[in-house]
């Protein structure tokens, strides 16, 4: 009788591993097939390369609330599965990865000039990495909500845990990446969205039980928000030492204004008002490059002058300042929408646009200080850098108390650094690229800070030969070349 039990049980179990087996390939089967459905064959004005395979598609982050967000997926040019995957965030808060990372900066394809189609970028990043690039949070691009009232409670927190959610299950829909080794990177209020992604991951892959692990190895941030009071204060001393504004405004700005309170005074909004006239004059996102006359409605745009102005105008070294336009006018033909699985999707009614208004404007900021979680992830044995480019000014919308994306001028930055109290395990020094100075760099324990000479707030698109070599540095592990 125990003999027949035990016969009746081994037989159960075997059927129960059998089912578990069943199930498991059943969804491997499933995730395949999205994964295959993603695949991006054909852009319009796409110039061919042999060497680029491209998905693109929607991962849900929140079924009870419909909440989806779009990616945009590059192999690796080259040994793509012996290379790390790379996730780009940009900022905003509320502007596209799409646009900016993907279409102007980094991404193997960038769009050409009047939106008339893409060409090859030869300084790509995905020449060193899988590059995962995506639209993030909800509203903004092609990612969507079907629940309007999550458009009025995003925050850092919010936009954390969609991203981590979305993570989660694109790892699901690419297997193959589950083991890779993991790097966060982005710009701007990425500075907020990169370190707090990856505090998430980091503590949630301490709890296996509840959570999958994701082989996160460290990130890397550029010209990033990072904590209020020393991005503010480095933005006026920058205006200031680069002659964007008089001895005047600055020393009354110095007398009036405390930027370690959030609700600035009377009088220190309006001397900042003056400063921040002063770089509207300009292109805000590098100091010496020339500035867009396209008419555009985008809240990046830098101004509302006829493109007559443009066909005069020479720029220089290959520099584009018309990059969000140019964006704008190619996502938004059906062809492109339909090549990309975004056709139909959101609100099909809507334009897309570079940098979603909305978001920009109802974004609840409820983080002064990302510093503490840099020091958190120091200890973990996370590799962190960050860099930035020093002709970078970045003060564009103002609200009630001045607020402005990016705040993160070089001296910001050395300022908040400065406040983490690292040892310095290299001093400041020159690194080289072509026989030229490429920018700064100084090594702290756990910590290490570039400065890319020349750059603006966008580093990839002013120095991108620079940007992929700091890219293949900081990947590597090896060395920037520290002569020329």
């Amino acid at each position: 009788m125990a003999l027949c039990k035990s016969g009746i049980l081994h037989l159960f179990l075997v059927y129960l591993l059998l089912g578990i087996l069943a199930t498991c390939s059943k969804s491997l089967q499933e995730d395949q097939r999205s994964q295959e459905s993603d695949r991006v064959l054909n852009l319009p004005v796409q110039p061919s390369s042999p060497s680029l395979t491209q998905f693109s598609g929607y991962v849900t982050v929140n079924r009870e609330h419909g909440r989806a967000l779009f990616y945009w997926f590059f192999e690796a040019q080259s040994q793509a599965s012996n290379k790390p995957l790379l996730l780009w965030l940009n900022g905003g808060p509320g502007c596209s990865s799409i646009a900016y990372g993907a279409a102007s900066e980094l991404g193997p394809l960038i769009v050409g000039r009047n939106g008339s189609g893409l060409h090859l970028n030869k300084y790509a990043w995905n020449k060193e990495a899988n590059l995962l690039f995506l639209e993030s949070p909800v509203g903004v691009g092609f990612s969507y909500t079907n629940t309007s009232s999550d458009l009025t409670k995003i925050d850092d927190d919010f936009v954390a845990k969609d991203t981590y959610s979305f993570l989660v299950n694109w790892l699901r829909r690419f297997p193959q990446y589950k083991t890779r080794d993991f790097y966060i990177a982005g710009e701007s209020y990425a500075g907020h969205y990169v370190p707090q992604l990856a505090e998430l991951i980091y503590d949630r892959n301490k709890d296996r039980t509840n959570y999958p692990l994701i082989n996160l190895k460290g990130f890397i941030v550029g010209n990033p928000e990072t904590n209020d009071y020393y991005d503010y204060k480095g933005l006026l001393e920058y205006a200031w030492s680069h002659s964007v504004v008089s001895d005047q405004v600055y020393y009354k700005a110095r007398q009036v204004c405390d930027f370690r309170v959030p609700d600035w005074s009377d009088a220190c909004n309006d001397v900042m008002n003056r400063v921040f006239e002063r770089y509207s004059e300009i292109d805000i996102y590098n100091l010496y490059a020339p500035k867009c006359l396209i008419n555009t409605t985008s809240s990046v745009g830098s101004t509302q002058i006829n493109n007559r102005g443009l066909r005069r105008l020479r720029l220089p070294g290959g520099y584009n300042p018309c990059y969000s336009p140019y964006a704008e006018d190619y996502f938004n033909g059906v062809d492109v929408q339909s090549s990309l699985h975004a056709k139909g999707r959101g609100n099909p009614s809507s334009k897309w646009q570079a940098c979603s208004d909305l978001i920009l404007n109802n974004y609840n900021h409820t983080v002064f200080s990302v510093l503490p979680i840099y020091t958190k992830l120091i200890k973990g044995g996370l590799k962190i850098w960050m860099y930035s480019g020093d002709a970078d000014g970045r003060v564009p919308v103002i609200g009630s108390r001045g607020d402005a994306d990016g705040r993160v001028p070089v001296i910001g930055s050395r300022y908040c650094i400065e406040a983490l109290g690292l040892h310095i395990k290299s001093p400041w020094r020159s690194w080289f690229h072509h026989q030229q100075v490429g920018g700064r760099i100084v090594e702290y324990e756990g910590f290490t800070f570039v400065t890319v000479r020349g750059a603006g707030h966008l580093v990839p698109l002013d120095k991108p030969s620079q940007a992929l070599a700091l890219l293949h540095s900081f990947l590597s592990g090896q060395p920037l070349p520290f002569r020329g």
